[in-house]
């Protein structure tokens, strides 16, 4: 019988520039690109153990990525000017361990890259954070 076993690549809009896409994940987000094929215009960045995959012809998609130091990283990225849709928020407050350990809170912070795709940044903190 086959299981299925954790999320092996995300497929995200490369937008109108392939090459303007990928600057913003890797100056911002600071993550590199894994591999490139032209033709067709396509790329591969590893995100942990999870390909993103930005090529033409798929619609801006939305992915979450785990970070430390979310406040920081916001109050950073913002002093250079990038855009944020939604800056750093307390989402749950997760008193049962539903989503990991019993008592973290889950805080979030939402941005778009050129090419429309969403990107939520996601943060998990002990309960002593304020």
């Amino acid at each position: 019988m086959s299981a299925i076993g954790a999320v092996r690549q995300v497929a995200l809009s490369a937008g109108r520039d392939l090459d303007v896409t990928l600057a913003f994940w890797r100056d911002v987000l600071g993550l590199g690109v894994h591999a490139r094929y032209d033709p067709p215009g396509m790329a591969f960045i590893m995100a942990g153990d999870i390909r993103l995959l930005f090529t033409d012809g798929v619609p801006a998609g939305t992915v979450y990525l785990d970070i430390t130091g979310l406040e920081a990283f916001h109050a950073e990225a913002k002093a250079s000017g990038v855009p944020f849709t939604a800056p750093p928020a307390l989402v749950h407050n997760d008193s049962e361990g539903t989503f990991g350990p019993a008592g973290e809170s889950e805080w979030m912070a939402f941005l778009k890259d050129p090419a429309g795709n969403t990107i939520g940044l996601v943060e998990r903190l002990p309960p002593e954070h304020p």
